[in-house]
């Protein structure tokens, strides 16, 4: 049994977008709001140390679900 196969030449490969420095930096603060959401939970509200890496890592994965959302929809525009 044989399989026909394109090969691939090692030239063709998809040009790789750099990120953005806003991008960056948006991450950046996204993850220091996340930290800080953390911290004022924990010490300010005193939640109890688990509820509030809960509450945090909710957030972050909501966080996450915007940027993939938003990504999907920015791709799909091209």
């Amino acid at each position: 049994m044989s399989v026909d196969r394109e090969v691939a030449a090692e030239d063709d490969s998809a040009p790789v977008d750099a990120v953005p420095a806003l991008v960056l930096l948006g991450y950046a603060t996204a993850t220091v709001v996340v930290v800080a959401w953390f911290l004022y939970g924990w010490l300010v509200q005193q939640q109890g140390f688990v509820a509030s890496v809960g509450e945090a890592a909710g957030a972050g994965f909501a966080l996450l679900l915007a940027v993939s959302v938003i990504g999907t929809i920015r791709r799909s525009r091209r």
